[in-house]
Order: C-alpha cells, then structure tokens, then sequence
C-alpha cells in the first residue's frame, strides 16, 4: 500500500475541546457575540421610550413594506424578508437595512467593477466565431452576447476539453501537468486543506517555485477559521510561493461574511485550465470519507479558453491589490485543433446581475430533448423551479440527481421542499444513494454542456464569486451525458409515494427553513 507523505506547512491542528476555545473561530464568535449583545443592550435602553420607539417601528416598518414591493429584489427573497419584518419589525427592518447597506463589501465591490472595466476589452470576440454559432441555429451567439455585456467572455474554437467524472482522475491529471509548467502557476480554490492531496501539490509547487516559476495561490478567506492556519498565506509567502486569503474573516458584524470566493481555477503556462466542484481536500478525491462516496466532476482546457481563466484569476487577485499586469499573461495561447466552442465564464454576486441563473436558465429554455443535471443543492427562487417545471412539462426529459447522504441537513431539507412540484411537472428526481452529489454539472440535447462551480442554490446564485466552463458540440460532450447515466444507475428514484415516507425531521425542518431560504 503507498505510504501516506503529507507535507504540511502549518502547525499540527490540537484535538478536541481545546481545539476549538483557543482557535480564531471560537474568538471571532465571542467577539460577535460581544457585537450582539452590545446592541440588545442598546435596544433595552430604547425601551424606555416606548410609545415613541413603537410609533416611529410601525412607520419605519410600512416604509421598508412599500420599499421592499417597488424594489427589483427576488420575488422569494421579498416574501422572506416580509415574513421576518411582520414578527419582528423593528429587528426585521434593522436586518434588512443591514443586508442592503453592504457594509463590509463596498470597497470589494468598487474594486471588482473597476478591474472588470479596466480588463474588459483584453480578449476580443472573434467576429467569425460569432458568425459560425449564428450559422448554427441553436442561439448560442445570444448567449455569448449576454455575457460579453457582464465581462470579458468570448466563445472560442481551437481547444480541447477533457471531461473527468472523478476528483481522482482530475487529481493525477493536476500533478502531471504542474510537472510540465515553465512559466507561471495560477490556482485559486473555495478550500484548501492540508493532508495527502494538497501535500501532493504543494510539494511541485514548492519545487516550481524554486525553479524561477511564478507560483500564486489564492483560497477564500474561510478556509483560515477551519482547515489552515491563520496567516496559512504567510507560511508559503516564505517558501517562494505569492499567496493570499480572499476576503479573510474578522471579527465584525458585516454582509462581508456572505460574498466568498467558491471558484476552482487553475492555469499553468495560459496553455491548461482546470475547473470544476473539486476542491483541494482529501475527500474530494475519496482519500477521506465523511459522507460516503464523493462524486465530484472537473474538466482541462487545452487551447484558446484558457485566457479566460486565466483573465478570471487575475481579475480576482487584483480585487486587494493591484498589479496591472495582465497581457503578458494573455498571449501566446496555443490553438489546439478541436471540434466545438467554449466559454469561460463567471461572475461577481455584487453586480446585481445573475449570470449564472441566467445561463442555466437559457439551456432549460432552449431545451429540445433533455436536460441532465447533477447537482449537490436545491435551494430555487422562483424563476429557476419554473424553468425546471416548464421544460419539463414541454415535453423535456428533465432529470436532476442530487445526494442521497447530505453533508448540510437544512440544505437537504430545503431540496425535499421541492421536490413535490417538480415532481408534478414532470421532473424526475434521483437520490446518489453511494454518498454525496458535488458536481456541478448540466449536459443537454447532446450537444451543450455546462461543468462548473455553481450550485443551484441562493448562496452559488447570489451570493459567491463563481465559475463555469460553457461548452458546445465538444468531443466531451457524450463523456458527460455517460457518467450522468452510469451515475443514475447508483441512484434511487423519488416519486410521491417516497415523498409520503420521507423522515418527519426532514419535511419538517425543510417547512420551517422554506421562509427563510433566501437568506441561506
């Protein structure tokens, strides 16, 4: 059996209670809570102006009423907000008010917008590219329209796309081609954590580095409450490797908490791109289980897309601070003959605009035969269920497969919520009875596909910076539509008699949470 070589950079984690009293999230939680009670307290001593304190509550209340009907907010995120205002009003006002002043993120905001602006015209959309998707009939150059207008997302020809329906497969891809990088290494990641797969990495990087190859990593600011070290960034910093947490977490209340980083990028040379669900965590490659089997999906870009990628890194990485180097990056991109287009795109929750939504939705829309989806939450506004039940009930063979062991049990009951819609509509749903669904993945008609980051729930749609490779009449394309069936295979089918005998705890809990799903 292969010996286990982790290679760690941090110190070993403390087992147990102690763990958790002397760790940053247990004094970022006091310290919170420190925040809470200081304004209870404050609340207490508003109490002695009652009637007036009351008075001015009901008239706050009916202003933030008519703001929340004329506002453009989701239609599910106003009825949860109502919902909350109506008990508690002068709590629900306050919260409200406190969500929608962005505290915490205006600045992130500011600084994403502008490196959008300043890198937007970097990689231009070839005019025959356009013409030849126009030629296609499928609307596809629409939606290339739609996300050019968002950010700098052309549709390109000239690159392969190797689809793999494992974390493993894509893990022993990943150190091959980290072998061969000359140049530069890119990789931002939702989480990173120390044991056999990042050991793994981590040991080529280190010896890259050292070879005179630009190494940077970037991981969400989360990851330093529980699976690195605080200042984790420092550590490789020293070792050669350019290194930085996004949007670390301090210990202030702020809406800074909801906007991470869940993007899985990594680019070597602008000639390979990786995307995906696949953290770089052992249970992601089945090293580690924590809730049975891990089906999880990735693709590599070889060829023109990986620009994009390439673009989105950098976009990000420059969000704190700037480094107005990008076209020395951008060039010299190798075309790798290959049939089909891709389109790398993402987005920024602070825009407003749900690129994301919007690009399922379109697939849903355009739907001829099927739509296949894997996905490891069900969280809908009402928009993206209508789709789903829409096409369905067109005549679309709509299947989704979801997990049949939940790693977050609010998360699954809320998915429950929806099933006995769907189901009506049309829509088969099926349960990955091995362990748990993270792929991210859409493939239609035979012909489009979508492997990303995004999740079908409030916080992938609203509230994360996120990823996804677009891909149309590529080679992959059938490798995708088999591991969805090879993975239906492993599922089990729920119907309404299942719905009947589903766990009280589940159709309860997923009752209670329905309200304040958006929220989520």
């Amino acid at each position: 059996m292969e010996e286990e070589q982790i290679l760690r950079l941090g110190k070993p984690k403390r087992k147990g209670l102690l763990s958790l009293v002397f760790s940053r999230f247990f004094i970022i939680l006091l310290l919170l809570l420190a925040q809470v009670l200081f304004y209870i307290a404050i609340f207490r001593w508003f109490s002695q102006y009652a009637n007036i304190f009351y008075a001015c509550t009901l008239i706050f209340t009916i202003v933030m009423l008519v703001y929340l009907f004329m506002g453009g907010m989701d239609a599910s995120a106003k009825l949860t907000w109502l919902l909350i205002i109506a008990v508690l009003p002068a709590a629900g006002a306050f919260m409200f008010w406190f969500t929608q002043a962005n505290f915490g993120h205006r600045m992130m905001k500011k600084e994403s917008e502008a490196r959008i602006r300043e890198t937007k015209d970097l990689i231009r959309q070839s005019e025959d590219v356009l013409e030849e998707l126009k030629q296609t009939g499928s609307h596809t150059d629409d939606l290339v329209t739609y996300l050019n207008r968002s950010n700098c997302f052309p549709a390109y020809k000239n690159t392969d796309v190797q689809y793999f329906p494992l974390g493993e497969e894509k893990f022993a891809a990943m150190l091959e081609e980290l072998k061969k990088a000359e140049r530069f290494i890119f990789m931002e990641y939702f989480i990173i954590e120390e044991g056999y797969m990042w050991g793994k990495i981590l040991e080529i990087l280190l010896e890259k580095a050292a070879a005179g190859v630009e190494v940077r990593v970037m991981y969400d600011g989360m990851c330093e409450m529980s699976t690195l070290p605080v200042d984790y960034w420092k550590l490789l910093e020293k070792k050669g490797i350019r290194s930085k947490p996004f949007a670390p977490i301090l210990p202030i209340l702020s809406t800074y908490y909801n906007y991470r980083d869940h993007r899985k990028i990594l680019v070597i040379d602008g000639k390979v791109a990786f995307n995906g669900g696949v953290n770089l965590a052992d249970e992601y490659i089945n090293r580690k289980e924590r809730f049975g089997h891990w089906k999880d999906t990735a693709v590599m870009l070889k060829g023109e897309a990986v620009k994009s990628f390439t673009l989105l890194f950098l976009q990000m990485w420059n969000t704190t601070v700037k480094e107005p180097l990008y076209l020395p990056y951008l060039q010299d991109t190798a075309k790798v003959p290959a049939k089909g287009y891709v389109i790398p795109y993402g987005f920024c929750p602070l825009s407003g605009d749900k690129v994301g939504e919007m690009v399922y939705m379109d697939v849903l829309n355009r739907a001829g035969t099927y739509v296949h989806i894997m996905t490891p939450y069900l969280i809908l506004d009402g928009e993206l269920e209508t789709a789903l039940r829409y096409a369905a009930m067109r005549g679309v063979d709509v299947k989704l497969i979801l997990p049949g062991i939940p790693d977050k049990k609010g998360a699954y009951s809320l998915a429950k919520s929806h099933y006995g819609r769907l189901i009506d509509a049309g829509v088969q749903i099926y349960e990955y009875t091995p362990g748990f669904v993270h792929a991210k993945v859409v493939v239609s008609d035979d012909e489009k596909a979508i492997v990303g980051t995004i999740n079908m729930d409030y916080r992938s749609l609203y509230h994360h910076f996120e990823c996804a490779t677009y891909m149309f009449r590529t080679d992959c394309i059938p490798d995708i539509e088999k591991d969805f069936r090879d993975t239906l295979a492993r599922c089990r089918k729920v119907t309404k008699e299942t719905i009947k005998k589903e766990k009280v705890f589940y159709r309860l809990l997923g009752s209670i949470l329905k309200f304040v799903a958006p929220l989520m």
